[in-house]
């Protein structure tokens, strides 16, 4: 699968796009769950997010969490079983 076809290159884009952050990382962690409920062979199902943006000044964790469940909403209801996220503000980080 080529590097443009992944779910994590999908999410970083939709991330960046959604939030212009400060920094991002997408870490899939899929190969931490083998043999767990959602993993399936060749990954890509399990996910950590650790997200500095503006966009999250002000907002409440559980806001943060939101914003980027809309934002992946499309991966959450596909491929992706789940997703680990830390979101900050500039301030925060």
């Amino acid at each position: 699968m080529s590097a443009e076809k992944t779910v994590q290159h999908t999410i970083t884009n939709k991330l960046r796009e959604a939030f212009t952050p400060e920094s991002l990382d997408v870490i899939d962690e899929s190969h931490l769950h083998e043999g767990h409920a959602g993993h399936r062979p060749g990954g890509e199902t399990h996910f950590r997010i650790n997200i500095v943006s503006g966009a999250f000044e002000g907002k409440s964790r559980i806001e943060r969490h939101r914003m980027i469940n809309a934002t992946l909403a499309a991966e959450l209801a596909g491929p992706v079983h789940a997703l680990a996220i830390k979101a900050q503000a500039p301030n925060e980080a």
